[in-house]
């Protein structure tokens, strides 16, 4: 039994102390992160796409929220941006954001479950 708890203590370790993991763990901890993750996942990575899908489900996201999650997103390379115009960006998941968000929702759909 003790093995198979250091096993699970190392994962936890490297998680924890892994750069890239650890930037990805501290990233889902931000307000409205696994939102932007599952709003990237259905393809509404711009502003106005993001704010009609929240408000039509009754839930809030501030645009400077999606904004700043999106570019931390993007610097964790969950994501990629295309510039509208000089101050709008359209953001499109990566195949490793499609990954993050298809493990967050089994996840949560083993939760419901």
């Amino acid at each position: 039994m003790v093995s198979k708890k250091n096993g699970e203590e190392e994962k936890i370790k490297h998680i924890l102390t892994d750069p890239k993991l650890s930037a990805i763990k501290a990233m889902l901890e931000k307000d409205h992160a696994i939102d932007c993750l599952f709003l990237l996942y259905v393809n509404r990575g711009k502003w106005k796409e993001a704010k009609d899908f929240m408000r039509k489900n009754k839930l809030t996201l501030s645009d400077g929220t999606f904004r700043a999650r999106m570019i931390e997103i993007e610097e964790l390379g969950l994501a990629k941006s295309e510039r509208i115009d000089p101050l709008k960006k359209y953001y499109m998941k990566t195949e490793l954001g499609e990954k993050v968000a298809k493990l967050l929702l089994e996840f949560f759909d083993e939760l419901g479950a």
